[in-house]
């Protein structure tokens, strides 16, 4: 697994700062093909962050957790440029078998966006991430700790967090 090359603290004392950031993450627009890995207890917010992500890309429609499915795809168009984002939740995966069922390695070798929450469940068969977003009670809200493992998405933070660059605060 690569180094972090960088990283950033985020607050979100209130659900709508968790909505706020998933607005942020939306303005990457179509740019982003990788995977983001994301950590955190039951409650931390993952797939809040998530489904917040995805109203700020422009998506109308549910957007349920894939806690029994393992997998749900998004197909998105941004401008004119087709955007695929898929959110996996491996928390009930009862073993590897059941990934290589739905043809989980193929995710990682097409053009998408591949999301993944509880992704400590399948060490051996992840890609390696782009970034791991940690999530953690922090008194009555969360808190964000982003860990940028390649360059790319160093320039995602970047994008994401401008005035945290322009101060600096980005290590």
């Amino acid at each position: 697994m690569t180094g972090v090359f960088a990283h950033l603290d985020w607050a979100l004392p209130t659900e709508a700062d968790t909505r706020a950031l998933g607005a942020r993450l939306a303005t990457l627009g179509a740019a982003p093909r990788g995977v983001v890995r994301l950590h955190g207890d039951l409650g931390a917010g993952k797939t809040s962050l998530v489904r917040a992500w995805l109203r700020g890309l422009g998506h109308q429609g549910a957007v349920r957790s894939p806690t029994y499915t393992l997998v749900e795809p998004y197909e998105l168009e941004i401008g004119k440029t087709p955007f695929e984002l898929m959110h996996f939740d491996l928390y009930r995966m009862a073993d590897e078998e059941e990934l290589d069922a739905i043809g989980f390695r193929d995710y990682f070798a097409g053009g998408a966006l591949c999301v993944i929450e509880w992704p400590e469940r399948a060490p051996g068969l992840l890609a390696d991430a782009d970034l791991d977003i940690h999530l953690a009670t922090e008194g009555e809200g969360r808190r964000a700790r982003f860990e940028a493992r390649t360059a790319r998405a160093t320039q995602w933070l970047h994008t994401i967090f401008p005035e945290r660059v322009a101060g600096d605060a980005l290590r």
